[in-house]
């Protein structure tokens, strides 16, 4: 029966409720406000950071960890008596995290098989859930690596923004298209797809974007795991009731970290699912 460390990095949304129950370690990539750096997890709780964001001039940016923040993991794993390690990171076109994880790999004293969740916020956090079920079962470090990648096609993302402004200062957005987004009173419901996030609809009010984004998930076959992300959204109440009892699988709910937040902004509801195989 082997032992596998299963790891991922802190844009997952992972709580610190569910790493601990699930043996999951979290590397935290890092959140600048001007000059001051942060550890986004499990440090900056969700409140602070929006407070932070509320008062600072500028909109925070975020930092990749090092090879060597994955790299005293890996070792730590092995010194734990560990045969192998699964890292799942965010997707590799928003961040250079998987390239960190993988280069922190290289004198590990352990197998270690990096996988790219094509993923973000909790899309991520079901996939990395999957394979600490697997890893948990006693599953060699191989077969918990295929189970994630077997997760990625059968993932989703879609979420609601309040405002445009965190999505074009992230380069997500133009500028002119913020503008007419704004004049226009548009809600766009956004969507992970192939890696990177992308508008998947326009929407002329907040409640229709949410009633959109409740209708995904009714729509969605096969539904295995399901998680509501959280970014201090006033309404989340509202759309959980939407959501009602409609949904096979009762919703997993989480804070929107700072990592995925600094870029979505406050009052953003994500809904994140991973349909069965």
């Amino acid at each position: 029966m082997s032992r596998v460390q299963v790891v991922t990095d802190s844009a997952s949304d992972l709580s610190l409720e569910l790493a601990r129950a699930n043996s999951v370690v979290v590397v935290p990539l890092t959140v600048r406000f001007g000059p001051e750096e942060l550890s986004s997890w499990p440090d900056l709780l969700p409140g602070d950071f929006w407070a932070r964001c509320k008062a600072s001039p500028t909109l925070p940016e975020t930092a990749a960890p090092s090879p060597g923040a994955f790299a005293e993991v890996y070792r730590k794993a092995a010194a734990d008596g560990c045969d192998g390690v699964v890292c799942i990171t965010l997707s590799s076109d928003m961040s250079a995290t998987h390239q960190a994880a993988q280069a922190g790999a290289q004198d590990s004293p352990v197998p270690v098989r990096v996988v790219d969740s094509r993923s973000v916020t909790m899309g991520e956090g079901l996939i990395v859930l999957e394979a600490a079920e697997a890893a948990a079962s006693g599953a060699d470090v191989d077969t918990v690596a295929r189970r994630a990648e077997a997760c990625i096609p059968r993932t989703s993302v879609y979420g609601v923004v309040d405002t445009l402004e965190h999505l074009e200062k992230g380069g997500r957005i133009g500028g002119a298209r913020v503008l007419l987004g704004s004049l226009l009173s548009i809600k766009p419901v956004v969507q992970v797809r192939d890696g990177v996030v992308g508008e998947e609809s326009k929407q002329r009010t907040r409640a229709r974007s949410l009633r959109y984004l409740a209708d995904k998930v009714h729509t969605t076959a096969n539904l295995e795991r399901l998680a509501v992300v959280d970014g201090a959204a006033e309404d989340l109440d509202t759309f959980l009731a939407m959501l009602g009892e409609a949904v096979p699988v009762p919703p997993t709910v989480v804070d929107l970290g700072p990592v995925v937040g600094t870029h979505t902004g406050p009052g953003t509801i994500g809904v994140c699912m991973l349909r069965r195989a």
